[in-house]
């Protein structure tokens, strides 16, 4: 999804960059109190007011989903250390691979196009597939993968916010997909890529705790003798060589075998392993109708499941003007599972209906204001553990001031 970018001033940029980070130094900004002012009056939003001057503290309920990917390129340093100043108690980490089987920080192993700088480069000639440009009824397109390069050729790249314009006719204007983003100010918004190990020292001095999820190979596994396992269990391997205690540690994956395996053959990181719920793809699939879950939740929690995690949608419905939760809500609570969720912040703005992420409440949603309702919610009906935002200070500020751990 193409996002907005407003340059920062180098003073503010570099101490952003800096390598030292105080972990109990909190800056949110104006946007939170922002989102208060756009709510209809109401306890809630008095509450929130009442937090204005109050301290922020670090909770684990914020997560910084690739960081603070709203304004900075994701998963890139920059973007991690945001996230931390702005109180997330928990950042993410998308783990996937290289052509030398090194395990490194992307949304996707194949997004290199729009999220670095590549086809700038002379990389681009390494590419699955090379820029095309936009000609009559076809978009321009490329497809740049990590696998197409070494972890020595990704260090030379660098991270820009994740977009393109598929009308461009140059990889140029290609990669100035995002308004406001000119390639010839790469120097001063440019994003440091980041391998999984290097997230770890990053994330540890940081003062935060750590949510990696193993990420689908756009390769056909085993890739030049690399399982699905052993790429598994290398994620887990690089915080035990660490020696990050497990219970400092979620793991995530859409795919339940990777869930499975931690639970069999990494049971401490198992016990807090987190099954991503994609099955809205399935046909038929319905949060409301709990004879659609297949597998079911108490059938997921026999298996050993404890955390799951769905978007945000599927855990609430829209009953006469008010968000309640989903009968996917009820019985995954009734099964004992722990619930997750993402991701707030990252749907444009709410008065065009909010989108993907607010489709089982796109009646209510009609305005930024109701982003916190549905926190609100999200908390204090559905009992979610965590959430994901692409802006962790609006998280932060809300799970500060209700005293949320």
């Amino acid at each position: 999804m193409a996002r907005s970018f407003t340059s920062l001033s180098l003073s503010v940029a570099a101490v952003l960059m800096s390598s030292v980070l105080q972990a109990d130094t909190i800056s949110l900004g104006p946007r939170p109190l922002f989102l208060i002012d756009q709510m209809s009056d109401s306890p809630l939003k008095q509450k929130l007011l009442e937090c204005a001057d109050k301290p922020v503290k670090r909770t684990l309920f914020s997560i910084g989903h690739r960081g603070a990917p709203m304004q900075f390129p994701e998963h890139t340093r920059e973007s991690y250390i945001a996230a931390a100043r702005m109180g997330a108690g928990i950042i993410e980490c998308d783990v996937t691979f290289t052509q030398d089987q090194q395990l490194v920080c992307r949304h996707a192993q194949n997004d290199l196009h729009t999220t670095t700088n590549i086809l700038a480069t002379p990389l681009a000639e390494k590419c699955t597939q090379a820029f095309t440009p936009a000609a009559g009824d076809q978009p321009a397109s490329a497809e740049c993968r990590t696998s197409d390069i070494t972890l020595a050729e990704l260090r030379t790249l660098q991270g820009k916010m994740d977009a393109a314009n598929t009308e461009a006719t140059d990889a140029k204007g290609y990669m100035d997909g995002t308004p406001g983003w000119r390639t010839d100010l790469y120097a001063a918004q440019q994003g440091t890529l980041m391998t999984h190990a290097e997230s770890i020292e990053l994330f540890r001095s940081l003062g935060v705790k750590f949510t990696p999820e193993l990420k689908a190979a756009s390769v056909e596994m085993p890739y030049n003798g690399f399982s699905q396992q052993a790429y598994a269990q290398k994620m887990i391997d690089e915080y035990k060589a660490a020696g990050v205690p497990a219970q400092d540690v979620w793991p995530q994956s859409f795919n339940l075998d990777d869930v499975l395996y931690w639970i069999e053959h990494e049971p401490e990181f198992g016990k807090q392993a987190v099954y991503l719920d994609d099955r809205y793809d399935l046909d038929g699939f319905d949060p409301m109708n709990a004879a659609t879950f297949k597998p079911s939740m108490a059938e997921l929690k026999a298996m050993g499941v404890n955390y799951i995690a769905p978007p945000m949608w599927m855990l609430v419905t829209d009953d006469n003007g008010r968000i309640v939760p989903s009968a996917y809500t009820l019985e995954a609570r009734a099964a004992g599972l722990n619930i997750i969720t993402w991701t707030l912040e990252r749907s444009g703005p709410l008065k065009r209906g909010g989108g993907w992420y607010y489709q089982s409440i796109e009646n209510i949603a009609d305005d930024d204001g109701k982003m916190l309702e549905l926190l609100n919610v999200l908390a204090q009906d559905v009992g979610i553990s965590g959430l994901f935002s692409d802006w962790p200070a609006t998280v932060s500020y809300y799970a500060s001031c209700l005293d949320l751990k």
